[in-house]
């Protein structure tokens, strides 16, 4: 329920048919929440969200055209009045955080029942975070954490930013994009546009030419070193 006592206007966004109906047809079951809406990807979501202007989103994380951080981040940007929950398979720290960062303020997995479902819809829409169990252990885990991001040495040369030097001082370090994304808890493609930024700005090529110019500008040291 809204503050005015309501049913929650929702929209369901997932790309998989199967799994978008059966969504719809259990929260149809549950008192509290009205489902206005099911979209097949998030651009489709963030048409609904203009057009219908819900209180929340039920939003899948993996979906084509546009992903669900992507879209959740226009609707938090474009239409504040909607709150975003996101429902998805994955509670791996690449989908979670960026999530959480485009301005999610639920987050469930799929094997959420009913009630939590509600719950959490309920919990955004009061100003407050709507987290499974599990999701809030793994922040917890994450806070007690030390932090991995090495601070640069130098101050960053040829304008690059902080991130972009965090970037290029884990590829001297030899990480793969997928291990920098993990390191950074930010997905692959961001990572990957950071790396396109910093060789833009210095005129480098390759990782090797990024793995010396590191080394030549103090912000990382040869092994042997």
């Amino acid at each position: 329920m809204t503050e005015e006592g309501k049913p929650a206007r929702v929209v369901v966004a997932d790309d998989q048919t199967v799994v978008r109906e059966g969504i719809v047809m259990l929260l149809g079951l549950l008192p509290g929440i009205e489902v206005v809406g099911a979209a097949g990807d998030g651009h489709e979501a963030v048409r609904l969200v203009a057009e219908l202007a819900p209180d929340a989103v039920l939003m899948d994380l993996r979906m084509p055209r546009c992903d669900g951080v992507e879209a959740t981040r226009r609707i938090r940007t474009e239409h504040p009045g909607t709150q975003v929950v996101v429902l998805t398979t994955y509670a791996d720290d690449e989908s979670l955080f960026p999530a959480l960062r485009a301005g999610a303020r639920g987050y469930l997995t799929k094997d959420a029942g009913g009630d939590e479902i509600v719950r959490a819809v309920q919990s955004v829409l009061s100003g407050n975070a709507g987290l499974s169990p599990s999701i809030q252990r793994r922040l917890l885990e994450r806070l007690s954490e030390p932090d991995p991001v090495p601070a640069a040495v130098a101050q960053a040369p040829d304008g690059l930013t902080a991130r972009e030097t965090e970037v290029l001082v884990l590829i001297a370090e030899g990480l793969t994009n997928q291990e920098i994304a993990r390191r950074l808890h930010v997905s692959t493609a961001t990572v990957k546009t950071h790396i396109n930024n910093l060789f833009a700005k210095t005129g480098l090529k390759d990782r090797a030419q990024a793995v010396r110019y590191a080394y030549t500008k103090g912000l990382a040291r040869p092994p042997s070193e």
